[in-house]
């Protein structure tokens, strides 16, 4: 339910999408959760030398790719170093902001117990997302533009890999690297990954490693029930990829590609792949 000042008109709802912004309430909420879930425990130890490796390496490699500072000159305290982050985060911009919430985790993540408190860091923080109407979520530990939960569970599912199907996998983590690179994205190659995740799902359910995806899909459809409406449009969507115009021929002369055409690939690709997993169940 919303707020009383909001049902009341008092203060207006918020319903705008913040896709290259960063609000004061979001930039708050999202420091708050890098406190609860890392600085809270990081200050229990005064110095800094005092911390575990892990923990000292972090602040190393914060004052040295990230705040671009000379390491010999970092404070012992933690409570200083702490600090002097939280300065540069408020006072950057919204990608960089983005920037540094994922590179804590990565670089903490040594581990178990450093992977089940980066876990719990990522759901509070999609939740934030969410709720703050922001147009990124955590997907696999990379910040990924979405426009729904549904499209995130989608990715994540056509992430879950095993031995035989982790080149799969592998695509559409590619993929989701190349679109949510914040500085360098690659929407034409994300794009290019995800229809290869399709191909090589369904070359392996055929067990035919060098089947073009028309070709397993032809023999899919007759072993699980497809309708052959859905097939043709997959085809048709690859042909999008991979004719003389598309993606794959031309990567350096292809037609502009925007973040939305990318989006809408990995999200219909993984959910194609979660679907044709169901035929198969």
């Amino acid at each position: 339910m919303k707020p009383f000042s909001e049902r009341i008109g008092v203060r207006p709802s918020e319903t705008i999408i913040q896709k290259k912004s960063m609000d004061d309430g979001l930039k708050t909420k999202l420091w708050n959760g890098l406190h609860l879930f890392y600085w809270k425990s990081f200050l229990d130890k005064k110095f800094t030398a005092s911390h575990p490796p892990n923990v000292q390496v972090l602040f190393w490699k914060i004052w040295d790719e990230i705040l671009c500072l000379n390491v010999d000159e970092m404070p012992n305290y933690t409570i200083k170093v702490i600090q002097l982050i939280k300065d540069y985060y408020y006072k950057t911009k919204w990608f960089e902001a983005y920037d540094l919430l994922e590179f804590i985790p990565k670089e903490f993540g040594w581990g178990f117990e450093g992977k089940e408190i980066n876990y719990k860091f990522y759901d509070y923080c999609n939740d934030i997302l969410k709720k703050e109407l922001s147009a990124y979520r955590f997907i696999n530990g990379s910040l990924t533009p979405v426009s729904s939960e549904q499209e995130v569970l989608s990715i994540e599912m056509a992430m879950n890999k095993n031995d035989e199907f982790s080149p799969v996998a592998e695509h559409i983590d590619t993929s989701l690297r190349m679109l949510s690179d914040k500085k360098d994205p690659d929407y034409r190659n994300s794009i290019k990954e995800s229809i290869s995740a399709v191909e090589s799902y369904c070359s392996i359910m055929v067990r035919e490693p060098k089947a073009t995806l028309g070709k397993a899909l032809a023999k899919i459809e007759v072993k699980n029930d497809i309708h052959p409406s859905l097939k043709e449009a997959f085809n048709k969507l690859y042909g999008y990829t991979s004719d003389e115009e598309g993606i794959r021929h031309k990567l350096l002369d292809a037609p502009n590609v925007k973040q939305e055409d990318a989006v809408f690939m990995l999200v219909a690709c993984s959910a194609f792949i979660n679907y044709l997993k169901q035929k198969e169940i």
